[in-house]
């Protein structure tokens, strides 16, 4: 499973990153490495780019390179959506 297969108020932990070069060295640079959990906060109406949640810190990434964050889900609590989209 990968980072954009997420919905809003899900919560995962990124075991290994995929993909060459400066990609993989500006996924790391945002601070995205394994072991690091995330929330997706919301997605874009047309869903690109994602907003989520790392680290204390609000990131935007665009769904091409979330393809390359392999992750595995984390059970969420149920007022996780609540905190964090209004749900």
């Amino acid at each position: 499973m990968t980072l954009n297969n997420l919905k809003p108020g899900q919560k995962c932990k990124v075991l290994k990153l995929h993909g060459k070069g400066k990609l993989k060295y500006r996924i790391v640079d945002m601070g995205i490495i394994p072991g690091t959990e995330v929330l997706l906060k919301r997605m874009a109406p047309f869903g690109d780019p994602m907003q989520i949640s790392l680290r204390g810190y609000e990131l935007s990434i665009r769904k091409s390179d979330a393809k390359n964050i392999e992750i595995t889900d984390i059970e969420r609590k149920p007022d996780d959506a609540k905190r964090c989209c209004g749900a």
